[in-house]
């Protein structure tokens, strides 16, 4: 009786192992993805300014876009900013981020949001 249970006990383990290691394998790049997306949010949260006015000019116009897509963009800036820093804050804790897109660049076009956290 006590071979069989160790012969079902060991391959347990095994898997119980393994699962572990295929984890531990992607922490780091998780990690790591979050504090490169929380520094490049940082440095280029001020593009906000010139894609809102952009965006806001396409929309209503090259004067509203001036104006008002000014202020939107200021906003948008901090909340990228601040966005940024609290995931380099926080990289040990792999979340998604919050602002969408992630990444100024990758849609220009886009209007910026924000979302809630959620585990990567």
């Amino acid at each position: 009786m006590k071979r069989a249970s160790l012969s079902l006990l060991a391959p347990a383990i095994l898997c119980l192992s393994l699962s572990f290691n295929a984890q531990a394998d992607t922490y780091p790049e998780k990690a790591g993805e979050k504090l490169a997306t929380g520094v490049a949010n940082v440095v280029t949260g001020f593009v906000e300014i010139p894609k809102n006015m952009m965006i806001t000019g396409g929309k209503k116009g090259a004067i509203y876009g001036m104006t008002a897509g000014f202020f939107v963009g200021i906003v948008h800036t901090v909340g990228r900013t601040v966005s940024g820093a609290v995931d380099i804050a926080t990289f040990v804790i792999p979340t998604t981020s919050i602002v969408k897109p992630t990444f100024i660049w990758d849609d220009f076009n886009r209007e910026t949001t924000y979302t809630t956290w959620r585990m990567r």
